[in-house]
């Protein structure tokens, strides 16, 4: 579950530090747009101011260009001409009037008089030498420069424009129509407005209402008033009180002393990068809201599904209790804080469980199933688990160390198991198999320590003289060379490290050679002689018996073939095959093909059967199709072992064997009356069936010489010979032919 939770909130931290990155790059956009704006404005409002002063400039030069012309005719007292030519340059220089007055008092004027003209600031500078203007009313201005004779300022000439003249000069064309410019004086007062004033009457409203204006503006406007006063110019952003943003530029006009004033709307580079900004945002809300939304359903499902999740991890789909992974997350945390020796694990395994699934269903199998878990789970004490692990198989973990107590409490779970059949007429007992494991390595890994477990179940057979098997060190040093065996297999048999060794099988009367049986010996050449009683029960188990049994068939059919093309008597040889080749319906066609390709007489190999063979129901329609396919491709039948059933006689009449094998124990005790009667019944019974008798495991005259008595037909023992190696049998069956 956790690991789960870790990608959501991992996701969920994506998208905050996506959604922060946005924003913090969309406020660093609009940061660097308005810095921009900034910038812009001031340049285009310093080639505004540029432009004006030109302009300004341009006035004032034009009226001192006329006063060479004013001071000819002024001189001549040409009234008529005077005005007549002031008229017409008026007209020109877009004056709405030109007045010309002296220092004495006399003034002319094309249109327009002004009272008090010679007080005015303006014409008063203009008296001193000095180019002036003076304001009239708020709605034109007056322009003055001084005329001069013979050095000596002798009048003014003076020109008036009206505001609405003036707003055209100063009228930007830059901003796309949307900047507005004024001109005012050092100390902020509007001298020259735009057509629409009302901008800079806020403006002024913000000069005047200090406390209603943001920190930030009002440092800039302090500033603003410091650097008009200095002459230096600069440009800053505010908040009108629309809650419109606006780019404010200053700049100084060096001809009368005053400050030329742009006004911008702050979007007007940005307005589209705006639009592009917030189509981001949305794109980007967009987004993040639907990584919210998909992050909700994903936890909503996860939620909503977690308990299922569990169920499916956590709980066995038959038995509803736990299951193998919940039981070895839970032991191994109960292991790991327990001191070593406190826990054993139990591994508990139901004797022919498949049995039921096939007399009774599936459905009936998984019932009983259940039933042991309810049992088991009913006798836990606190702070002890159980589970099914695979098929039939459970584990305990069981908070004791004592055996006495851990055997008496498995005898109780049994005693419950089984007591179902107490009113049954036709009881069915359930035999478990139990083995344990005394956790004394608590850091072990949990499936090392249920291996354990479950290798003492399986070797509970060996030690009948308890029902609980413990893992012990014997039980490791068998796994670890039954392990070493395994990987010696292959290339001992590629190797031909296993070696057929043969033994004799002697007519008693004549004392000659009728047969062999052939017994594979392993000479390894690093572990010398390896006993047969160590690896074949661990290749009749593991499965390699049948690759085994396949090899040793291949060479004797091989030894066979070499005796033929040396001219060398052959008799039959014995060839041991395990029960495990009767899963494999390919088999005597794959051992016919061997046979065909040395050229085997038919009667020379002889397959020799183990009782267990018969002895399994479902596989005696198997067995003896199998014997009548023998028989068919040439080979004869043998049973190995014959009186160690229960059923061997009825072996007699269901297969049609060639040849049967007396288990040794029967002439062991050779004295024994009952054995000589039963050895007696025997061959009669066999002579009857014409089926030939081997006695195996003779060793003294005295079991030959009985043998002989009773007519049996072939001996086999240490009497005569032991098993040899080929070369070694060669030699003595050359004494023993005739």
């Amino acid at each position: 579950m956790k690991k789960v939770k870790i990608p959501i909130i991992a996701l969920t931290v994506i998208i905050l530090a996506m959604s922060v990155i946005t924003v913090w790059n969309a406020a660093e956009l609009h940061n660097i747009i308005s810095h921009k704006t900034q910038r812009y404005v001031k340049d285009v409002s310093l080639q505004l101011t540029s432009d004006i002063e030109g302009r300004l400039k341009k006035i004032t030069q034009d009226m001192l260009a006329l006063e060479d012309s004013v001071l000819k005719i002024y001189d001549y007292q040409d009234v008529e001409g005077l005005k007549e030519f002031l008229d017409r340059k008026a007209a020109v220089l877009e004056f709405d009037s030109l007045i010309i007055s002296s220092c004495t008092g006399r003034s002319y004027a094309t249109g327009i008089t002004v009272d008090n003209l010679l007080e005015l600031p303006g014409v008063q500078d203009a008296l001193k030498g000095n180019n002036g203007v003076s304001f009239l009313d708020g709605q034109s201005i007056l322009y003055s420069v001084p005329f001069y004779e013979d050095g000596q300022v002798v009048g003014v000439l003076s020109g008036i424009r009206s505001k609405a003249n003036m707003q055209k000069l100063i009228q930007p064309h830059s901003f796309d129509g949307k900047g507005l410019t004024c001109i005012s004086d050092s100390d902020g007062n509007v001298i020259i407005s735009p057509t629409d004033l009302d901008p800079f009457l806020r403006l002024d409203h913000i000069f005047t209402q200090e406390t209603k204006t943001r920190q930030r503006e009002l440092q800039s406007i302090y500033q603003m008033r410091d650097n008009m006063r200095s002459r230096q110019g600069g440009v800053f952003t505010f908040t009108a009180l629309n809650g419109s943003e606006l780019v404010l530029s200053y700049d100084t006009l060096e001809p009368y002393d005053w400050v030329l004033l742009t006004l911008v709307p702050a979007d007007l580079i940005s307005q589209d990068t705006d639009r592009y900004v917030t189509k981001t945002f949305l794109i980007t809300a967009g987004i993040i809201l639907v990584f919210a939304l998909s992050l909700l359903i994903v936890t909503n499902t996860f939620c909503s599904h977690r308990k299922a999740l569990e169920r499916i991890a956590f709980e066995d789909a038959v038995t509803g209790g736990m299951s193998n992974a919940a039981f070895q997350l839970q032991c191994k945390e109960m292991l790991q804080k327990a001191p070593a020796g406190t826990y054993t694990v139990i591994s508990l395994n139901m004797k022919d469980f498949k049995l039921i699934n096939e007399n009774f269903g599936s459905p009936s199998g998984d019932a009983t199933l259940r039933y042991i878990g309810e049992v088991l789970k009913r006798n836990l004490k606190p702070g002890e688990l159980c589970a099914r692990g695979e098929a039939d198989n459970f584990f305990l973990c069981l908070k004791e160390a004592e055996r006495n107590r851990i055997q008496s409490r498995l005898d109780r779970i049994l005693e419950e198991v089984n007591s179902f059949n107490k009113n049954r007429e036709e009881p069915y007992y359930l035999t478990i198999s139990q083995g344990a494991y005394l956790v004394d390595q608590p850091s072990m890994d949990i499936t090392l320590i249920q291996d354990r477990a479950k290798t003492a179940c399986r070797a509970q057979r060996y030690q009948s003289q308890q029902p609980v098997a413990y893992y012990d060190s014997a039980i490791t040093r068998r796994l670890q060379k039954e392990h070493e065996l395994n990987d010696l297999f292959d290339k001992s048999l590629q190797n031909h490290d296993f070696q057929v060794y043969l033994q004799p099988k002697v007519c008693p009367y004549s004392g000659r050679i009728m047969g062999a049986e052939a017994l594979v010996r392993w000479q390894h050449p690093k572990r010398g002689m390896i006993p047969p009683s160590e690896f074949i029960p661990l290749f009749e188990k593991n499965g390699n018996i049948c690759r085994l049994d396949n090899y040793m068939f291949g060479e004797v059919c091989a030894l066979i073939e070499r005796w033929r093309k040396e001219n060398k008597p052959i008799f039959p040889i014995s060839v041991n095959l395990s029960r495990q080749h009767f899963r494999n319906p390919d088999l005597l066609p794959h051992l016919s093909e061997i046979a065909r390709k040395h050229q085997i007489p038919d009667g020379m190999i002889e397959l020799e059967l183990t009782e267990s063979v018969f002895f399994d129901d479902r596989r005696i329609e198997i067995v003896k199709e199998n014997i009548k396919a023998m028989h068919k491709l040439g080979f004869l039948c043998s049973l190995d072992d014959f009186g160690t059933g229960y059923s061997s006689l009825g072996l007699l009449k269901e297969f049609d064997i060639d040849t049967i094998k007396l288990d040794r124990k029967f002439v062991q005790d050779i004295t024994n009356p009952k054995s000589q009667h039963i050895l007696a019944c025997i061959m009669e019974l066999t002579k009857n069936l014409n089926i030939k008798t081997v006695a195996e495991g003779i060793e003294t005259q005295e079991q030959l010489g009985f043998l002989k008595v009773l007519h049996c037909d072939l001996i086999q023992g240490y009497l005569y010979a032991k098993p040899m190696p080929i070369p070694e049998f060669e030699q003595w069956a050359e004494n023993h032919l005739f």
